[in-house]
């Protein structure tokens, strides 16, 4: 019963698959499925073996779940390319689509060793996006396309852009109980707005490497 409703749950979030026996071809869902055992092992300390299994996995079906991270139930995987961290969490309902990152942070910068971000209940990561670091996404939120997200999103929020940020949905598509790809089609961005949020995201990634090498060189004359 659980495989059913698993499978249902896809089936209602993909209109593409004719049948459950197609559904169980996904990659997605095989690397899901391979997840669950290697997490089982990862949780035993049976490090190794759950690493087999995670290489295997990705192997057939080029994505790569850490068997640290921790995912809840319903998760989709909409086509693959996908990373997860190892101290990723995801919750349940959470659909990404390919060529995602769920990627981590100094973990000087994070709390308790955590690096990697939390997906929280029924959100939506956009193809490409990238959620960088020890961040919380909030529940049923969506992340569009390609954004990078480095900052703590709110539940319900609709975030685009490099860096992401929050943009007002139309009512009919907020009220949707499921948007795919995280965005509507309709909505229209300024590319040139996007390309002066990526020159100002190198900038303070310069800038913060600059303040980094200063306070290095402080420390090493007063040594």
């Amino acid at each position: 019963m659980g495989l059913i409703t698993y499978l249902d749950s896809v089936k209602q979030r993909d209109p593409a698959p004719r049948s459950r026996w197609e559904i169980l071809t996904y990659p997605g869902v095989l690397a899901l499925g391979l997840h669950r055992v290697a997490h089982l092992l990862f949780r035993g300390r049976f490090f190794f073996a759950a690493r087999l299994v995670n290489h295997f996995s990705r192997f057939l079906t080029a994505i790569d779940i850490h068997p640290g991270a921790r995912i809840g139930r319903n998760f989709f995987i909409d086509h693959g390319f996908v990373v997860i961290g190892e101290t990723a969490e995801i919750g349940d309902e959470v659909t990404i689509y390919q060529c995602v990152t769920l990627g981590g942070t100094d973990p000087a910068g994070g709390t308790g060793g955590k690096r990697h971000p939390t997906i929280l209940d029924g959100a939506i990561v956009g193809s490409g996006a990238q959620v960088l670091g020890p961040i919380t996404v909030g529940a049923k939120a969506r992340i569009g396309a390609n954004a990078v997200v480095t900052r703590d999103v709110p539940e319900g929020a609709t975030m685009v852009g490099i860096p992401a940020k929050p943009v007002v949905m139309a009512a009919e598509d907020y009220v949707k109980p499921f948007l795919p790809y995280g965005t509507p089609c309709a909505q229209k961005f300024d590319p040139e707005t996007q390309k002066l949020e990526l020159l100002r995201c190198e900038i303070d990634t310069l800038k913060a490497r600059l303040d980094e090498l200063t306070r290095e060189d402080t420390h090493r004359k007063a040594g």
